[in-house]
């Protein structure tokens, strides 16, 4: 007993460290915190440099996302909400409320030309591991649900910000002030000369050529 009992304020005297050091700490809006990253996923390679800065109302996210060194502006002008953008260049947010390294968590990308996919992944293994289950529930209407999206672009400065809205109560997380998440950015980069293959730029490096690595994402607390 003494020694679980030892064991167990080591564990919380870590958790709370940890806690009290988050990669990211996200005030109330108008205040907003800013972060960027500039290498790929896996080999930290260079990558154009992408921008993201957060904030929080009792109800949003808000989260701006700026893709500098940008070439191409590529995209599909035929896909549509919950499309595959992802094979063309978005930027991307992966969302969990919670301190644990997540099951369960809310992907948020965006393209060029202000289109969005919106959905709750499934990922068990927590790293789509092979022959295991990985699935989506998507966000059909997100419009209707409180999201909100505003993306521009700048052919002649070489980049395009999107500005986004993700309604709280999604991960039953109104009036989020001191809770803790997860999360992570990432970035793909291609064009018409490189497509279908792509740079993967991300904030937290996930080892591997694949985003939905959750015990990569960083830590996150809103103040």
């Amino acid at each position: 007993m003494r020694t679980f009992t030892s064991l167990s304020v080591i564990s919380l005297a870590l958790g709370i460290a940890i806690a009290s050091n988050p990669d990211l700490k996200v005030p109330q809006c108008p205040s907003k915190v800013s972060t960027q990253f500039t290498t790929q996923i896996p080999s930290g390679a260079a990558c154009p440099q992408t921008k993201v800065e957060l904030c929080y109302t009792n109800t949003a996210l808000n989260l701006v996302f700026t893709a500098l060194g940008e070439t191409n502006f590529y995209f599909d002008p035929k896909q549509t909400t919950n499309g595959n953008i992802w094979e063309y260049e978005v930027m991307e947010a992966f969302i969990s409320k919670g301190s644990d390294d997540p099951q369960t968590y809310f992907e948020y990308e965006v393209s060029p030309n202000n289109v969005t996919f919106n959905a709750f992944i499934f990922n068990p293994s927590r790293v789509r591991k092979s022959n295991t289950p990985f699935d989506h529930a998507y966000i059909a209407e997100p419009f209707n649900d409180g999201f909100t999206v505003n993306t521009g672009l700048d052919k002649p400065g070489k980049k395009w910000t999107s500005h986004s809205t993700i309604p709280l109560a999604l991960f039953n997380g109104e009036k989020p002030r001191g809770t803790p998440w997860r999360m992570n950015f990432f970035r793909t980069v291609t064009g018409p000369d490189t497509f279908p293959n792509q740079q993967l730029c991300g904030w937290k490096n996930t080892g591997q050529a694949n985003f939905h690595i959750t015990p990569a994402f960083g830590t996150v607390e809103f103040i």
